[in-house]
């Protein structure tokens, strides 16, 4: 499995990995947003802010990369930083399939992305994602996987990801919403040939929204290399959008709210990757000195009374409005 390389390496930031949706089109829900882009959010203002991102993650000893076909052009993008980087070859390179983008790079389109689980998008975004990273490629996703998606029952594209994963490419799936427990369970019990067919899995999880976790380490138990996406909830435990409590611990262990609460996250013992949606440089620096910090017992049960009922929060995040 492609993640063994990440168990070799030694930085202590190795398993804390970067995520292209903030960078990768030019309107997402991440709060802030404005102040951290500015107005020029051209192709090749985004171009060069992820080709940066992407030297100061490397730099810095970040070994996995997370994209998505519905992220822009995030594919794209780091397919350049790849080939202008020939002699980097211990990168780890993720990307979901199942969204289409739909922004046509606006801000205000009526809808940014279009989900669709079926075989045919599969077998399409799949040409798409290789003729951009080609082999580069190690970890092919669901994106967005719930308990009604027709890729848990779809016996059809099973046998088409199977056959992927036997040509080398890792299968997985990411979750979203108030039942991504139920969705993690159901996918555990996805088989090909008596087989397991995923080996990874992508969820949301951070100080608000810990409802997923029982389940992850289910899938941790099993095998599964857990990815967790969204540990500053779009921007919410941000310094300046963080709840009071969160803002006291930082100040009492002198680093940021990010770096805070991407430590809680690290430190569970499900977590594989913790990924990092930084949008600018300063943003993944103080990100990356989540490993440092350290917390008293008594934080983290002050963190931990932040958690919202899951579906208060994902109703939140379904208003939050994409800048």
């Amino acid at each position: 499995m492609p993640f063994a390389r990440l168990a070799r390496a030694t930085t202590p930031t190795c398993h804390i990995g970067l995520g292209l949706a903030a960078v990768g089109r030019p309107g997402y829900i991440t709060l802030g947003r404005d102040h951290d882009l500015g107005a020029d959010r051209s192709v090749a203002a985004l171009r060069a802010r992820t080709h940066e991102l992407l030297d100061a993650a490397y730099a810095q000893g970040v070994r996995y990369v997370d994209a998505a076909r519905s992220y822009g052009r995030s594919e794209e993008f780091l397919a350049g930083w790849l080939a202008a980087h020939p002699e980097i070859d211990d990168v780890v390179v993720g990307s979901k399939w199942g969204y289409t983008y739909t922004a046509e790079w606006t801000t205000d389109a009526e809808r940014h992305e279009v989900k669709d689980h079926s075989l045919e998008t599969y077998e399409r975004q799949r040409a798409e994602t290789a003729a951009l990273l080609g082999d580069r490629l190690d970890l092919y996703q669901i994106h967005s996987v719930t308990p009604d998606s027709p890729a848990l029952t779809d016996k059809n594209l099973h046998a088409r990801l199977a056959e992927a994963a036997a040509q080398g490419v890792s299968v997985g799936f990411s979750t979203s919403g108030p039942a991504q427990a139920d969705a993690i369970r159901a996918a555990l019990a996805v088989t090909v040939d008596g087989e397991p067919l995923f080996r990874t899995v992508q969820s949301t999880y951070n100080l608000l929204e810990t409802s997923a976790a029982p389940a992850l380490a289910e899938a941790h138990d099993a095998g599964l290399t857990v990815i967790v996406k969204e540990g500053m909830a779009n921007g919410r435990l941000a310094e300046e959008h963080a709840p009071p409590e969160l803002r006291a611990v930082a100040r009492e262990t002198g680093l940021g709210c990010d770096a805070v609460a991407l430590a809680v996250i690290l430190r569970q013992p499900w977590a594989g990757v913790v990924l990092s949606g930084a949008a600018t440089v300063a943003q993944l620096t103080s990100n990356l000195h989540a490993p440092a910090v350290d917390l008293d017992e008594g934080q983290r049960e002050r963190l931990a009374a932040l958690a919202e009922d899951p579906r208060a929060y994902w109703e939140r995040r379904g208003q939050l409005p994409w800048h």
